[in-house]
C-alpha cells in the first residue's frame, strides 16, 4: 500500500486477511502497529508491486504482509524445498544449487524451515544473491525458533512474505497454504530431499497444478529421503543433477508455453514468452510500468550498473525501453499492453 492510503482503507484490507469472526479490533491494531515499523508493507492486490506471477494464480490472497523490499518479489524465482530432517549431503546440495541459481540472477524462494529450506536461504545469501522466505505464521514471529538471525539476514537484502496476520501461530493447516504461495511466486520448484510422505511433495503437486516446472534431485535407493524425489521423477518431474539442468528445464518450460499459446499471446508480466533472456525479463520486471532511474534498477535486480546499462541499451534498440529526461527509463508505450 502507498503512503496515501488512509487508515480506514488499510483496515478494510486487513479485515479480508483475518478469518470470519476473527477481525477483532485488537488484532487489527496489532497489524497496524507492526506495519508502522520501517521495512514493513501491506502489499495489496491493487498495488502495482503485487507480483504478477502470483496474481495470475486463482485463489491467491487479497494482500500480503512483507518485511523487506516488495519490489524484489518481481524477480524470477526458483523455489528450493525438501526435508526438515535433511542429511548433511542434502543440505550441501541445496546450498550449492541456491548459490549457483543466485549467481544466475534468480531469487531463491523457500519456507524458512530447518533442513533444506535453511540451506537454500543460506546458499543464496552466501552468493550475495536474493532469497525470499514465505512464512506460515504471522511475520511478527519467526518459526522455527532459532531462525531469528537467518530471518534478519533475509530481510536485510531480500524479503519475508506471508498472508497471515500478526499473532498467527504455526498450526499445521497454515503450511499447505504457505506452500501454494511458494510455488505461485516461482517459475519452478526444485525438490532436493523428500520422504515418500512429505510436505515438499504437496508443494511440487501445487506447482504442477499452477503450471510451474517441477524438478527433483535423485539420490541413493537406500536413502529414505530420496523416495519422494524418485516418485516425482517417475511422475514426470525433471531429473536434475546440476544447475544447467535447472536452467534447461525452465527454458523448455518457457518455450512450451510460447508454442502452446495463440499467436501474439503474452504473459502477465508483459513479456513475450521465449523471446527474452532471463536478465532482460528480470530487468523489465524491475522496471515495472513507471519511469525508474538506474540506481533503483541496480538495487532491484542485484546486477552491476554496467550490466544494467548494457542490457537497457539492447532493450532500447529492440524497442522495449526508452530513455527519459533526468536519466530515467521506461517501457515504450507500444510495448506496455503486451
Amino acid at each position: 500500500m502507498s503512503g496515501r492510503d488512509t487508515r480506514d482503507e488499510r483496515i478494510a484490507w486487513l479485515r479480508q486477511l483475518r478469518p470470519p469472526g476473527e477481525a477483532d479490533p485488537a488484532g487489527i491494531e496489532r497489524d497496524l502497529d507492526w506495519l508502522e515499523e520501517p521495512g514493513r508493507v501491506l502489499l495489496t492486490a491493487d498495488d502495482p508491486r503485487y507480483p504478477v506471477q502470483l496474481a495470475a494464480v486463482s485463489g491467491m490472497p487479497a494482500a500480503l504482509f512483507v518485511r523487506g523490499d516488495p519490489a524484489l518479489l518481481a524477480r524470477p524465482q526458483v523455489a528450493i524445498v525438501g526435508s526438515r530432517n535433511a542429511t548433511a549431503t542434502g543440505c550441501e546440495t541445496a546450498f550449492g544449487f541456491a548459490a549457483q541459481l543466485a549467481a544466475h540472477g534468480f531469487a531463491v524462494t523457500s519456507g524458512l524451515a530447518t533442513g533444506i529450506d535453511a540451506a537454500a536461504h543460506r546458499g543464496a545469501l552466501a552468493a550475495g544473491g536474493i532469497t525470499i522466505a514465505v512464512c506460515g505464521t504471522g511475520l511478527d514471529r519467526v518459526y522455527p525458533p532459532g531462525h531469528e538471525r537467518l530471518a534478519d539476514e533475509i530481510a536485510a537484502t531480500g524479503v519475508l512474505v506471508g498472508e497471515f496476520p500478526t499473532g498467527t501461530p504455526p498450526v499445521p493447516y497454515n503450511f499447505p497454504r504457505r506452500n501454494r504461495l511458494m510455488s505461485g511466486l516461482s517459475r519452478g520448484v526444485l525438490v532436493v530431499e523428500a520422504a515418500a510422505r512429505s510436505g515438499s511433495l504437496i508443494t511440487a503437486r501445487l506447482a504442477g497444478e499452477q503450471g510451474r516446472e517441477v524438478m527433483a534431485v535423485p539420490g541413493s535407493i537406500h536413502n529414505p529421503l530420496a523416495r519422494g524425489c524418485h516418485r516425482l521423477i517417475k511422475d514426470g518431474a525433471a531429473l536434475v543433477e546440476s544447475v544447467d539442468d535447472v536452467l534447461a528445464a525452465l527454458g523448455a518450460s518457457r518455450l512450451e508455453c510460447a508454442t502452446e499459446r495463440a499467436p501474439g499471446a503474452r504473459d502477465r508480466a508483459g513479456i513475450p514468452q521465449g523471446m527474452l533472456d532471463s536478465d532482460a525479463e528480470m530487468l523489465l520486471n524491475a522496471l515495472g510500468f513507471e519511469p525508474t532511474d538506474l540506481d533503483r534498477l541496480v538495487e532491484r535486480t542485484g546486477m552491476s550498473a554496467r550490466s544494467v546499462l548494457s542490457k537497457l541499451q539492447l532493450l532500447e534498440l529492440e524497442g522495449w525501453v526508452e530513455t527519459l529526461a533526468g536519466g530515467r527509463y521506461s517501457r515504450t508505450t507500444a510495448r506496455q499492453d503486451r
